[in-house]
């Protein structure tokens, strides 16, 4: 199970959380975003994979962030085309296109994204891109016949544990926390990630 934290932004921030080992940590590169990482934090140590977060930027933009981050994935939260994923992918990065659920969500929609992308990340949906701070519906998901395996996200918080525990999907691989587990946009609490991590996998 792959455990994410995303909008991550300041260099101390940076190395405590690293100390409880994440699989993936996020780094959002949309300037609309209170979590926009302008300044490059020092990432050296970081041994978790760096995933950059991106919203309909253009390319040159993209590529001269994978080159200052050293990223080891995108993820794509505007409306990125199934070409535009799979020309990244051949650059041997991990490549997540982001999809924003409500009740009137049509899952058919992910399918052209099929085989261009390594996950889907499926979170709820806002006004504007990026989290809402709100879990939506995860019995949705029952509706996702897809074969590329995904992340949860949207409003996961500490209390979330025990609906988490329950959930269950052949192709679910993996969460994705992020406000909910904030002192202040792009400054995590410690204490609380490691506290929900040992609660859900121990």
């Amino acid at each position: 199970m792959i455990f994410k934290v995303c909008g991550m932004k300041y260099e101390d921030n940076i190395e405590d959380l690293q100390r409880l080992q994440p699989d993936w940590m996020g780094f959002i590169f949309y300037e609309r975003s209170p979590r926009y990482v302008s300044d490059p934090p020092d990432l050296s140590q970081v041994s978790a994979k760096k995933i950059g977060v991106f919203v309909d930027a253009e390319d040159s933009f993209i590529i001269r962030k994978i080159k200052t981050f050293d990223l080891d994935g995108l993820q794509f939260h505007g409306i990125e085309s199934p070409g535009t994923c799979s020309e990244y992918r051949r650059r041997n990065l991990i490549i997540i296109k982001s999809f924003s659920v409500d009740h009137r969500f049509d899952f058919s929609q992910v399918m052209p994204y099929e085989g261009h992308c390594d996950y889907f990340l499926f979170d709820t949906k806002g006004i504007v891109p990026g989290g809402t701070g709100k879990m939506f519906d995860w019995k949705l998901m029952e509706n996702y016949q897809g074969d590329t395996p995904f992340l949860l996200g949207g409003g996961i918080s500490p209390e979330s544990v025990d609906i988490l525990k329950a959930f269950s999907h052949p192709k679910w691989a993996g969460i994705d926390i992020n406000s909910q587990f904030e002192i202040d946009p792009g400054f995590k609490n410690i204490q609380l990630v490691q506290k929900f991590k040992y609660a859900l996998f121990g």
